[in-house]
């Protein structure tokens, strides 16, 4: 079996390069990769097209690299919390490919399983529509994706083992598992490494060998976007 673990974000990051495609597992803030991302942050790499679900917060996750003007593009379903991230779209400095989240999903999950291109009703009559291909299923006009072409996946995991089988937890799975093995080479930082045998083989949701870096991250702040609670009724009343 095949030890696939390095020290570190900074040993795991190596080879990243200005200029290349990354995609960033996560929903929200929930399940991204931390630590890598703090390591490209203290990095010198410049001009990278980001793909995420989201563009995190100002001081936080991919608002990191917003901050130091280290991505050129980022490809997203949703990026409502970053104010820097609204600067740059509307100043010109920061290209924006707003994608319906389904769509988004679908173009790691097509990439992850070697499938070029697929059709989608989600877009049609919209911007999203515009110099794609459309053609009508079963009376319903749908447009052609393409998957993504991506240089690195960055992906967290909750558990993983030595040889790079990965299990996720809660809404973290989201665009995590999709990303793991979409791009040429994938780097997992988990909040448990353990011996390969440990994991319950039932419980894996991403096999090792769509793994090529797999290292225990630490200092996870786990942070939530907006905290709502409700008043309770004695403050209420």
């Amino acid at each position: 079996m095949i030890d696939k673990r390095v020290k570190n974000a900074e040993e795991a990051i190596a080879g990243i390069e200005s200029g290349m495609t990354l995609m960033l597992g996560g929903f929200g803030l929930c399940g991204i990769p931390e630590n890598c991302i703090s390591a490209l942050a203290e990095s010198n790499v410049t001009d990278l097209t980001c793909i995420s679900n989201n563009a995190g917060v100002d001081d936080f996750g991919l608002g990191l690299l917003l901050q130091k003007k280290q991505i050129r593009k980022m490809i997203s379903s949703y990026v409502g919390e970053n104010a820097e991230f609204e600067r740059q779209m509307l100043s010109g400095e920061l290209e924006v490919e707003l994608t319906p989240q389904g769509t988004l999903a679908e173009k790691c999950r097509a990439a992850q399983a070697g499938i070029p291109a697929f059709y989608t009703p989600a877009g049609y009559g919209t911007e999203v529509a515009e110099d794609k291909e459309v053609k009508e299923f079963n009376g319903k006009p749908h447009i052609l994706e393409h998957a993504f072409e991506a240089d690195f996946s960055i992906v967290k995991a909750w558990k993983g083992d030595h040889a790079g089988n990965l299990i996720f937890k809660g809404s973290a799975r989201n665009f995590n598992h999709p990303m793991a093995g979409a791009a040429k080479i994938t780097i997992a930082e988990v909040e448990e490494l353990v011996a390969p045998g440990e994991l319950d083989p039932n419980q894996i949701h991403i096999p090792g060998i769509m793994v090529q870096r797999i290292f225990q991250g630490e200092n996870y702040e786990k942070r939530i976007e907006q905290r709502t609670t409700r008043k309770k009724e004695s403050d209420a009343n």
